[in-house]
């Protein structure tokens, strides 16, 4: 594997945190919170792999310029402007969510779920579209 991979892999880790995420929320409301756990705690795994390979890929390789023109340029950068500032809310919320469920907190982890799943999911899934319209599409 070389820093020309990375992306790749980042999308793919992007992916498999949504999906875990998904699982996850299907198994509570299926009452099984000790499936629920492993997969928010995988999801928690593969949001953490991929902030480190994309810090890696990041400082080796540094920014790839969108090649798109015209309206998909301008879909692009509000994709991208509003991942950005999510990803960075999401951070201490997913750590307080995790951390609040882990301490048996559960009304309180609830109360922050609600928040937490939607926008890590939105910022899992933008990932994945912001990796296929800057590394496959343009």
């Amino acid at each position: 594997m070389t820093i020309a991979d990375l992306p790749a892999l980042n999308a793919s880790l992007n992916a498999v945190s949504a999906v875990c995420l998904s699982i996850g929320y299907i198994l509570i409301r299926r009452g099984d919170r000790v499936l629920h756990q492993k997969f928010m705690l995988a999801a928690l795994a593969a949001s953490t792999a991929f902030l480190t390979s994309y810090v890696i890929y990041h400082a080796n390789a540094g920014s790839r310029p969108f090649a798109g023109h015209g309206v998909v340029r301008g879909i692009y950068f509000t994709i991208l402007a509003t991942h950005v500032v999510l990803a960075a809310v999401i951070v201490p919320l997913a750590l307080a969510t995790a951390n609040r469920g882990l301490r048996e907190q559960f009304e309180r982890h609830v109360r922050i779920a609600r928040w937490t799943l939607p926008l890590w999911m939105y910022v899992s899934v933008t990932g994945v579209v912001i990796y296929l319209m800057l590394y496959q599409l343009y």
